[in-house]
């Protein structure tokens, strides 16, 4: 069975999820755990917008700082760090609160990890050359035969899922469950929105506040220790704009708005992605209302979901 029951705050970059975590921990004992892959890396603080370090104070963080620019850190790796980070909050009583924008590390932990069982590799090939034999009607046939979860998505997965039945005798649905079960928490999803027109100007406005703070130097910072411009956390949106004026190929007052077009993408990205991949039941608030009053509904809910069992 998954593990205990968890709020889990998502929303597209600059939606204002930590001003309402923060706000949160006023009204219940808290600590946060960061499921953002850009804030893993140390020193790159005001590129990917990590709360700052009085608000660390006034609320403990988990999963910021882990690595080095440079160095590598799986969702697989994430998920079971964050089980770890879990444990340690619930024994000393306090509520863990995931908070973030990365999908698949919110997906690693909150549904546990997918993998696919062993596959005989000769069986395979030959299930394989079979089913590229059929027309898309048939194959779509075949599957919805097999796996009556089937949810269509093309050839490929079609194949996948007449494949996973015929050689492990078990649908896909099967093993996504069984990874689901192994999930350290029982995920309350919260969703926070915002109309397109405020989510952008909150975008440029972070962006501006980014270069007053000293983005450019900090990246440049980050760079004289020898990182190439690519590595990973320096190719990170919002950090990648500051590389390139860097390196010469932009000025300094196009990084601004470099930064909020990138992020006006990403932001994008993060919305299909959750608006698509969470499962119900979703709380959907709109941010456009202050983060207390958001903070206060949240409580509210919580506390009635925590008394009725």
């Amino acid at each position: 069975m998954a593990g205990d029951r968890v709020p889990v705050i998502v929303g597209p970059t600059a939606v204002g999820k930590t001003a309402v975590v923060l706000e949160l921990a006023a009204l219940l004992s808290l600590e946060v755990v960061s499921a953002d892959s850009r804030q893993i890396y140390r020193r790159l603080d005001i590129g990917t917008a990590k709360a700052t370090r009085r608000e660390r104070k006034r609320v403990p963080h988990h999963g910021l700082d882990l690595v080095e620019p440079g160095q590598r850190y799986s969702a697989g790796r994430f998920a079971a760090d964050a089980a770890e980070w879990i444990a340690g909050i619930l024994d000393r009583g306090n509520l863990p609160v995931v908070v973030g924008g990365t999908g698949l590390y919110v997906r690693a932990l909150a549904e546990g990890l997918f993998r696919e069982p062993a596959l005989t590799p000769t069986r395979r090939h030959d299930l394989q050359a079979w089913a590229e034999t059929l027309p898309d009607g048939e194959l779509v046939r075949w599957a919805l035969r097999l796996d009556p979860e089937y949810k269509g998505g093309g050839r490929q997965r079609a194949i996948r899922a007449i494949e996973l039945v015929l050689l492990t005798g078990r649908p896909l649905g099967h093993w996504q469950r069984a990874a689901r079960a192994s999930s350290p928490i029982d995920p309350w999803y919260v969703v926070l929105t915002a109309p397109r027109p405020v989510l952008h100007r909150r975008i440029r406005q972070r962006a501006d506040e980014m270069l007053r703070r000293g983005l450019v130097e900090e990246v440049a910072a980050v760079l004289a220790e020898g990182h190439a411009p690519d590595a990973p956390g320096l190719d990170a949106v919002g950090v990648r704009e500051a590389v390139q004026y860097l390196h010469g190929q932009r000025d300094r007052d196009t990084v601004a708005e470099a930064i909020a077009i990138s992020t006006r993408q990403y932001a994008k990205r993060q919305e299909t992605w959750f608006r698509h991949q969470l499962p119900a039941p979703v709380l959907t608030l709109d941010a456009t209302r202050p983060a207390a009053e958001l903070a206060a509904d949240l409580a509210e809910v919580w506390t009635r979901q925590a008394t009725n069992g």
